[in-house]
């Protein structure tokens, strides 16, 4: 940001130098039109045709002094108006990739459920199998026993 600031500054301060240096070749030109006018055409003219054309000359000034403001102001207004459609972009972006993740997030989530779900299946039938093979290792325990109190009475008889 503070890049950004700088560059402005200094776009503004060219602009600036650009305008002053404009303006002193411009001035420079009319004082030599105006010295060139007095030493061929030297014109006395009384004191309030005088104070007209000064206040007409003052006018103009100050409206080419405005036209070029109201121009410095129309670039500003542009470039604002291009940065703001650049703002509107970015958090269009910024909104879709936000959407992106979260639908990313959902589709996890709910794969993260399944697999839950999947596991709990497999546990509940590792669960079933280990009684069963408990139950039939005690039956088979039961058998042995049997076998043995069988096997016991015959070798005595």
């Amino acid at each position: 940001m503070e890049e950004k600031g700088t560059m402005e500054e200094k776009g503004k301060g060219d602009e600036r130098w650009t305008a002053a240096v404009t303006n002193l070749t411009e001035m420079s030109s009319n004082l030599e039109s105006l010295q060139k006018l007095l030493l061929k055409k030297a014109v006395f003219v009384d004191e309030e045709t005088f104070a007209r054309a000064s206040l007409t000359s003052d006018q103009a000034r100050t409206i080419k002094v405005l036209q070029q403001r109201v121009e410095t102001l129309e670039r500003e207004l542009d470039a604002a108006i291009t940065a703001a459609a650049h703002a509107r972009t970015e958090k269009r972006r910024a909104e879709a990739s936000q959407k992106a993740a979260e639908l990313r997030a959902q589709e996890v989530t709910r794969e993260l459920e399944n697999t839950t779900k999947v596991f709990e299946l497999h546990m509940e039938e590792l669960r079933a199998k280990q009684e069963e093979i408990a139950k039939r290792d005690n039956d088979i325990k039961l058998l042995e026993s049997i076998i043995q109190t069988l096997g016991g009475k015959e070798s005595h008889s």
